[in-house]
């Protein structure tokens, strides 16, 4: 089981991601020590929305398929609206997932980010929760949708929105402590 303090955390984005749902994230899992790099499609530096127009540009360690599963303890993948419809029909996003997924290795996504869990079959049988608005997808999807900060199901970690950032965040530290998951394939 690693610690956060030596734990590699990789975040992967498109542009269009909910600016406090990475930056949240990559800010505190450093601050706990965590080593954190971001993979977008391209290796390309990726653009936040914030709330209701673009926001800060961020660079990116490394290119999605360029991502080596075994350098890595955990996978977090952001929200917004656009991020996740746009790595949704990225065929190595949602391999990386689904691969991250099978590895028993803690994978968290929040507000649409649960988008990409979807498309990686990844909820069928497990507790979800995500945004309000994708509540159908989730469920469609085999997911048993719950409305509350943070769900977690073998190490699969969601959470709903921006408000629900402190539970997510400190949820990821907790999984990533307890190291791979003796995860059942979804049912």
């Amino acid at each position: 089981m690693p610690r956060i303090s030596e734990a590699k955390i990789l975040i992967i984005s498109a542009d269009g991601f909910e600016e406090s749902e990475l930056k949240t994230p990559l800010e505190k899992l450093r601050q706990a020590g965590a080593t954190v790099e971001i993979a977008s499609p391209e290796g390309k530096p990726i653009k936040a929305w914030a709330k209701k127009d673009w926001g800060d540009t961020l660079d990116a360690d490394l290119a999605i398929g360029d991502v080596k599963l075994d350098h890595y303890d955990a996978l977090v993948i952001p929200g917004g609206q656009i991020n996740p419809d746009l790595l949704r029909v990225n065929e190595k996003a949602v391999q990386l997932v689904r691969d991250f997924v099978d590895s028993g290795k803690p994978v968290a996504a929040i507000c649409h980010g649960p988008w990409l869990l979807v498309e990686a079959d990844a909820v069928r049988g497990r507790t979800v929760t995500s945004y309000n608005s994708i509540k159908t997808d989730v469920k469609n999807a085999g997911g048993k949708w719950v409305d509350q900060e943070v769900a977690t199901d073998d190490g699969i970690i969601t959470s709903r929105s921006p408000k629900d950032l402190e539970a997510f965040v400190s949820k990821i530290i907790e999984e990533i402590g307890e190291g791979v998951h003796d995860r059942r394939h979804a049912a």
